[in-house]
């Protein structure tokens, strides 16, 4: 159908609805998982959200790269509704901060009235943490060379970095993990315990996310869907990736290293 116009209308799509219908089964599937430890609602509403999270992206990656619609102004238009994601994103992640600095600088008696609170063996600030710190810090790097090699056609050197972001975000995720399974408290284990996991567990969750994101970024790199002049997608994979990065500094100086 011919338009006179830039915008993109979608067409009728059965993914939101079905979308909405997985989300429920989903929770559905967590809360009887919580209270009669049975997990085949949860493993089902899990596999439905999957297919269909696959196809929807499917549906949009064949508007922009086969069909054209993502247009100058659409393109715009998704920039800005990714820079106000992240900016929700940091004040999530600004909710656990705030959290953390309210029960550290003003310990309760609860908690002996000192922080770390007696009985918590702190990490090392200095041994996997800071490792993981000089990880993230590198994938800044090859994610920046990444961009830039794209914008100069250079699809080589694209191929070479984004592979090693995605490595490096795997490996701070194994390091994460061995984290977790070495800690010698939980996050049943005061104030500390629920701040710390839920901080750097959401945190681990969005390097998770960024990860897939930039493997997709990578299998679309090599089925030629970028140009140096059209690769939105991978641009706000880019986007994400920073963000991961700069709240992993947060929480490195402030959590492991302050609050050490």
């Amino acid at each position: 159908m011919n338009k006179n116009h830039p915008f993109h209308l979608v067409d009728y799509s059965p993914w939101p609805i079905l979308g909405s219908l997985s989300g429920m089964t989903l929770m559905m599937g967590l809360i009887k998982w919580f209270h009669l430890f049975k997990s085949n609602l949860l493993l089902i509403g899990n596999l439905i959200m999957i297919l269909i999270m696959y196809q929807w992206w499917r549906d949009v990656v064949r508007e922009s790269t086969f069909q054209g619609h993502h247009t100058f102004i659409v393109a715009k238009g998704l920039r800005w509704g990714m820079i106000l994601f992240i900016t929700s994103e940091v004040l999530f992640f600004f909710s656990f901060f705030w959290s953390f600095f309210h029960s550290s600088l003003s310990p309760s008696i609860d908690i002996g009235m000192i922080w770390p609170p007696k009985g918590i063996q702190p990490f090392n600030p200095n041994q996997i943490p800071l490792l993981n710190t000089l990880i993230l810090l590198s994938s800044g790097l090859t994610i920046t060379w990444a961009h830039h090699s794209l914008m100069e056609n250079y699809f080589t050197e694209t191929n070479i970095s984004l592979l090693s972001t995605v490595m490096l975000g795997i490996y701070f995720s194994l390091l994460q993990m061995i984290e977790y399974l070495e800690a010698s408290f939980s996050i049943s284990d005061s104030v500390y315990g629920s701040t710390f996991f839920m901080t750097t567990g959401f945190h681990g969750l969005h390097v998770l996310i960024g990860s897939m994101f930039l493997l997709i970024c990578l299998i679309r790199l090599n089925f030629m869907h970028f140009s140096k002049i059209h690769h939105l997608g991978f641009e706000m994979a880019t986007w994400y990736w920073h963000f991961v990065d700069v709240v992993w500094l947060f929480l490195y100086l402030s959590i492991y290293w302050w609050g050490s």
